[in-house]
């Protein structure tokens, strides 16, 4: 409990940082942000092996941001880390900072792959985890996708390639929030179902609340603990998570917040 009390305590850090970091009378992602706090609280504070001294350690384990856009909550937990001073955050999206809309590894120590681009970051776990085979390595791999982006028909390439080759270091983590940029993904290209789905490409498949730390952490154990293939866990998120006026609102995923929005949303958040 007292693990799980600190994890919440972590979380709370990274929305107050996500909301400081975009600002007020700018524009920026915090609907996708806000909804993958707690997967990033459980990957970054108790579930990945790395050292943020040491960044390109062998062996590590490595997270793959495939929704690039949620980028504010890696560089909140990153920072929480210890990879970079907490004040650089809010050099956010700023002309020659480190921290751009999109994470960027040639820019930042610890950004594992350059993302952003939809439907692409599965493939590039796969490339990382097929080459760490061959030297036997022992790190595991992590990808969080956006529920719209498995309208991208490379992620399901990608799942039946990664359940070919046994990856069971893969660990892909879907940001399930049910909206997308425009509106609802039923309404724009209804995804369905999705259990059926990863489960027919022979990945295992979990399904939790993500905003719960116990069942993340329940389920990154029983991926770590499966060695017949890939597991996908489907987190059930709301966009916008903690603040309420953004909570399953689409005009979040990139938006702007007033003085008074952003004073109330920090307000919230306290």
């Amino acid at each position: 409990m007292q693990v799980e009390k600190k994890l919440q305590e972590k979380a709370k850090e990274l929305r107050r940082e996500i909301i400081r970091m975009i600002g007020a009378n700018h524009v920026g992602h915090f609907g996708g942000s806000l909804s993958v706090v707690e997967i990033m609280t459980v990957l970054y504070f108790h579930q990945m092996k790395y050292d943020p001294l040491n960044p390109n350690q062998k062996g590590r384990d490595r997270l793959v941001l495939s929704k690039g856009h949620s980028a504010p909550a890696q560089y909140a937990a990153m920072a929480l880390a210890g990879y970079f001073p907490r004040e650089e955050l809010l050099s956010l999206k700023q002309l020659g900072s480190r921290l751009q809309g999109h994470p960027n590894l040639a820019c930042l120590p610890g950004i594992e792959a350059n993302t952003g681009s939809l439907g692409q970051g599965l493939s590039m776990v796969i490339g990382m985890a097929l080459a760490e085979r061959l030297q036997k390595e022992r790190g595991r791999f992590y990808v969080i996708l956006g529920d719209g982006e498995l309208q991208e028909g490379q992620v399901w390439e990608a799942a039946m390639a990664a359940a070919n080759f046994g990856l069971h270091t893969i660990t892909a983590i879907v940001d399930h929030n049910k909206l997308q940029a425009t509106g609802p993904i039923c309404q724009r290209m209804n995804v369905g179902e999705l259990r059926p789905k990863w489960e027919a490409f022979g990945w295992q498949v979990i399904e939790v609340n993500g905003h719960s730390i116990p069942e993340l952490i329940q389920a990154f154990q029983a991926a770590e603990r499966n060695v017949k293939g890939p597991t996908v866990i489907i987190a059930h998120t709301v966009k916008g998570k903690g603040v309420s006026f953004m909570e399953g609102v689409a005009k979040y995923h990139n938006g702007l917040v007033n003085e008074n929005e952003f004073q109330q949303a920090l307000a919230e958040l306290e």
